[in-house]
């Protein structure tokens, strides 16, 4: 069979939907790895990036704490040279030999700019500072003197310092005169302005690190980015393909069924789930259409004494709502035939409405209530799964306490509830006998209670 051929009889007989969803689903799952380690690669250069602009950025605070540490420092002694208050000097050598805020910047730039112009400005910059501070200790022994403080309290480092006999012949008051002058005069600046200098060199150095870096991580992250566009854009043109074959040999098919619902005829309840529930929700529809045409009567549906759906309107309800995600609940009166023979059956009838009543009052509006026996109710909850199973016990409890007192002239009451929640594939004969069974077993315990279907309901009943 020739190429020709081949493509007449696959024109024929259409392009099978599974070959092209799975054709579709590979390429799209392909192109997704690939996009995926493309933007895993993106995270990793934005990951990096950042990484060392952090680095460069705690470096470039290191350094600079280098030079507040200095400042810091001479802000301290000068305090203490003008005021003699010894805690102006703990804090000076709190900074020098604990807190130690130049060691460490230092220590951290070595360890990754070694042998850089940055770290030799650094270290020159430190060098100066630990020069400066022999006049920063000269100047504390002066003015320690000139207060007359006592130097057992001073670290090594000024009490062992001996002083030039011209400055021993000194005056208190010369003495922390001359201390001053150490501490602010011209040559103690043009040290500092040498440490500023150095420092903005290493500040520079970095700074100039720091844009070089940016940029070549930029650079990295456009080409990454770029990549990311191309496989994007490969993957919207594979979402609008699936679309456009969906709408041309799904949907369009589809219409045809329209026919078919124009011939007025219930559509069978089979196929997936979702086919099932618009089937359901369509013969629901469509028989309600029905019987308005057909003028039904409400009674057809209702009982006459409560107004509840009646056993025929109960079964239509529960054939058609979507028993898989619905719970049904079975309401029995406790000693009801005890209520007909001592009151009497008007008063019976009484208390059964309202039984009715605070049963109907008490569940949403998209809930179905049913009489489906003599002293029996039934209530069908749409939308409901387990996940409701203290709200259903709540609303129970409150009908119970409700209904426990005489109300107008009529006798108090109870009921107990039998509780079965839909699951996949239930049909709604289980679902009526799990119900059953979970009332069985609440009248069994003492009535006026409510029990939610289990296993070990089931068994129990076997078992009796």
């Amino acid at each position: 069979m020739n190429i020709t051929e081949n493509i007449k009889k696959t024109a024929r007989r259409g392009i099978s939907l599974r070959k092209m969803n799975l054709s579709m689903v590979v390429i799209a799952c392909l192109i997704s790895a690939v996009l995926f380690f493309a933007m895993h690669q993106t995270d990793m250069i934005y990951r990096q990036a950042h990484s060392s602009t952090q680095q460069l950025i705690d470096w470039r605070k290191s350094s600079f704490d280098l030079q507040l540490a200095s400042d810091y420092l001479t802000e301290q002694m000068r305090c203490f040279a003008i005021t003699g208050e010894i805690a102006y000097l703990n804090n000076y050598f709190e900074e020098a030999k604990v807190t130690k805020r130049r060691d460490r910047a230092l220590a951290k730039l070595e360890e990754h700019h070694a042998e850089t112009e940055a770290l030799q400005n650094l270290q020159e910059a430190m060098n100066q500072s630990l020069e400066l501070m022999r006049t920063e200790y000269y100047a504390a022994r002066l003015a320690a003197e000139g207060y007359g403080l006592d130097l057992s309290l001073f670290p090594d480092e000024i009490r062992d310092l001996e002083l030039p006999a011209e400055d021993l012949t000194l005056t208190d008051t010369e003495k922390i005169a001359k201390a001053g002058r150490l501490l602010f005069d011209s040559d103690y600046r043009a040290q500092k302005e040498y440490i500023y200098s150095h420092m903005q060199g290493c500040l520079d150095e970095l700074e100039q690190e720091l844009s070089a870096n940016q940029l070549t991580e930029e650079e990295r992250l456009e080409k990454q980015v770029f990549v990311e566009h191309i496989l994007t854009f490969f993957l919207i043109a594979i979402l609008l393909g699936i679309v456009f074959l969906t709408s041309r040999l799904v949907i369009s098919p589809l219409r045809d069924c329209v026919e078919l619902i124009r011939s007025d005829e219930d559509l069978p309840v089979r196929g997936a789930y979702e086919v099932r529930f618009l089937a359901k929700t369509y013969n629901l529809i469509h028989r309600n259409n029905l019987q308005s045409r057909e003028k039904l009567t409400f009674e057809a549906t209702h009982d006459v004494l409560t107004g509840l759906y009646n056993r025929r309107g109960y079964e239509y309800v529960l054939q058609n709502v979507d028993i898989e995600n619905a719970a049904l609940l079975l309401i029995d009166l406790d000693k009801f035939k005890q209520v007909n023979d001592t009151f009497g059956h008007d008063a019976g009838d009484k208390v059964l409405i309202r039984v009715s009543d605070a049963v109907f009052s008490s569940f949403r509006d998209q809930d179905y209530i049913c009489r489906i026996g003599g002293d029996e109710l039934a209530v069908i909850m749409v939308k409901s799964d387990p996940s409701l199973e203290k709200l259903i016990r709540r609303k129970i409890e409150l009908i119970n306490e409700r209904l426990k007192w005489e109300e107008e002239g009529t006798p108090p009451a109870t009921v107990s509830v039998g509780v079965a929640f839909g699951d996949d594939g239930m049909e709604a004969e289980t679902l009526f006998k799990q119900a059953d069974d979970a009332l069985y077993e609440a009248k069994d315990q003492g009535r006026s209670n409510v029990i939610f279907y289990s296993e070990e309901t089931e068994q129990k009943k076997r078992a009796d």
